[in-house]
């Protein structure tokens, strides 16, 4: 089986040859391509370069044009600071108050100026090299998360309790967007979008069933119906929202490292789903080869029979070693 055959079949509940190896990498593939942060996330050709380099090294089935969660804050006016060393950001909110939202109006992201085309031109260089022995995935974030870019995070959450019929605006607006951004991607050949959804990991079970989880729930139908896949990413401590994330739709859920594996398990492959994680990327960048490949592995057991595929619970840090990387990834059989 070569990578994207057996991210398949685990996620059809299929047999494999073994574990899928399949971690969210942004920082190590700049690093390993010997690039800047600035270079792998401002030029879709050097990211797709950097992604491809990587898998190949480790023999990773699964890549993601992922570098950011500012593209759609970008390319609706907001001051995008790029740094060497580490991942962009928004100078300034970009929303305050209803005039600011007023002002903004839905883009092309087909336009070759905009950031989010440069992503999708990724997806296409990554599709057309090895799209057909490794799963491509595009990404996007979810209108959640693009609402606390957009906004500010602290200033979003203070929204959700003091004008929520205007954050309900925001994230009404930002929807049509992301879809639209999800479905380019899948244009230029990806197979399964990626959505990152970190901010709502901080709010109550009862917020996020308010205000992500129908937001969520419209951008994975989106791409369900254009026969897209969609993975959910959604780092910090979920525990006690599973329940509700699951709901959305998705098709793989990864968790991160302080959730339990099992209780993760139980929630998402009990509803059919595929689950992946969720070893701790820390873990990866300060412990020894062999207590990280134990760590691993103990995921890899007790996921066993399951639609499970081995990950990191968010990106590993890019200081990490390639000996210790290689211990990781050795977990899968890889």
């Amino acid at each position: 089986m070569n990578g994207k055959q057996r991210a398949l079949a685990i996620l059809n509940g299929e047999e494999a040859d073994r574990v899928s190896l399949f971690p969210l990498l942004m920082c190590i593939p700049a690093r390993q391509a010997g690039m800047t942060y600035r270079e792998y996330a401002s030029n879709g050709s050097s990211l797709a370069k950097a992604q491809l380099m990587t898998a190949e090294k480790f023999n990773i089935d699964a890549i993601t044009a992922c570098s950011d969660a500012f593209r759609i804050a970008a390319d609706l006016g907001g001051e995008i600071v790029y740094h060497d060393e580490t991942p962009p950001h928004i100078q300034n909110p970009i929303i305050s108050n209803r005039q600011d939202l007023q002002r903004l109006s839905r883009f092309d992201v087909s336009d070759s100026r905009m950031r989010c085309a440069d992503r999708a031109k990724a997806v296409r260089e990554m599709v057309e090299a090895e799209g057909d022995c490794r799963l491509v995935l595009g990404w996007v974030d979810f209108p959640f998360a693009e609402a606390c870019s957009c906004c500010g995070i602290t200033e979003f959450m203070f929204m959700l309790v003091e004008e929520p019929d205007f954050a309900h605006d925001i994230l009404n607006f930002l929807t049509d967007i992301v879809i639209d951004f999800a479905l380019f991607q899948l244009e230029q050949g990806a197979a399964m979008i990626g959505c990152g959804d970190a901010a709502a990991s901080l709010i109550s079970p009862r917020m996020f069933t308010q205000f992500a989880l129908p937001y969520e729930q419209r951008v994975v139908k989106a791409i369900h119906e254009k026969g897209g896949l969609v993975k959910t990413h959604i780092c910090g401590n979920t525990s006690g929202t599973m329940e509700h994330i699951v709901k959305n739709g998705s098709d793989l859920f990864n968790v991160d490292h302080m959730v339990d594996l099992d209780a993760a398990i139980n929630v998402y492959c009990g509803a059919g789903k595929a689950v992946k994680g969720n070893v701790n990327p820390v873990d990866i960048l300060q412990s020894t080869p062999d207590k990280i490949y134990a760590q691993a592995k103990k995921c890899v057991d007790q996921a066993q029979g399951k639609k499970y595929i081995l990950s990191a619970g968010c990106d590993i840090p890019p200081d990490t070693s390639d000996e210790n990387m290689a211990a990781f990834c050795a977990a899968a059989g890889a």
